[in-house]
């Protein structure tokens, strides 16, 4: 019979060496022994001195005379676990809003406002341009009658007539003077990205591109990872409020909408 020691020693039986197992674990290991480890100072998120007046101010209200550091410590984390959740969870609101479904296989539009606002639009700009053309037609025919009992609604509209002319003639002028110095000047040359000039910076080339910068003498550009920023608007901050059960019905909900 076996002992219970050989039965139950599972490593022996899977071929594993307990002892080179550990020398190993301790050579991998080997830069965190003898190290010693602190907990780090507890810095408060707030400063302490005017929130402890604040809360001593507060508690005189209600009876209280003492408030130990610890409560100003506690208040103090608790106010910035409080402004982390805030704003996580106002800019998963602003992500969300951000958010464009255009290219999503999963929706289909069914309304374009922008559309129909541009339709309307050019609406207004084909009657206010019909109601010109009427206007005008009327004008220059008041201009063009020489009848000799003018009265003076047939006189107010010669003159307006007359003044429309002007107007007229002026910004012809003024289109034919801007095209004759756009001919003056000649065509606009762009600037090519493709071929950037050198910049000495000593004794070497230094190749500069439109929004990246090249290595030192050679064409090929590094581009910098560009930072995305999340801007949170005061309607994401209503929508959180609206959501929140402690902010549903305060006063500062109630203000943010005034606004």
């Amino acid at each position: 019979y076996r002992d219970d020691d050989d039965i139950n020693d599972v490593a022996s039986m899977a071929g594993v060496n307990l002892n080179e197992e550990s020398a190993r674990i301790m050579a991998t290991n080997s830069d965190l022994v003898g190290t010693q480890t602190q907990s780090c100072k507890d810095e408060p998120f707030l400063a302490a001195i005017p929130l402890h007046k604040r809360i001593l101010e507060m508690a005189k209200k209600l009876g209280i005379t003492d408030v130990p550091a610890e409560v100003v410590t506690f208040i103090s984390h608790a106010t910035q676990n409080r402004l982390r959740t805030v704003i996580e969870k106002v800019t998963v609101i602003t992500q969300h809003r951000m958010e464009s479904y255009k290219d999503d296989e999963w929706y289909e539009q069914a309304t374009d406002v922008r559309s129909q606002l541009k339709f309307f639009e050019q609406l207004e700009r084909l009657e206010k341009q019909r109601k010109d053309e009427q206007e005008r037609e009327i004008l220059l025919k008041a201009a063009k009658s020489r009848s000799r009992q003018e009265d003076p609604e047939q006189a107010r509209l010669k003159q307006k007539a007359k003044e429309m002319q002007q107007q007229e003639l002026a910004q012809m002028r003024q289109r034919d003077a801007n095209l004759t110095a756009l001919a003056a000047i000649g065509p606009r040359k762009k600037r090519k990205l493709d071929s950037p000039g050198l910049l000495t910076v000593g004794g070497e080339g230094l190749g500069v591109s439109g929004g990246s910068q090249a290595g030192l003498g050679t064409p090929s550009s590094r581009q910098y990872a560009r930072q995305k920023i999340t801007r949170v608007n005061l309607r994401d901050f209503i929508f959180y409020m609206e959501q929140e059960r402690e902010t549903s019905h305060s006063l500062l909900l109630y203000r943010a909408l005034l606004k």
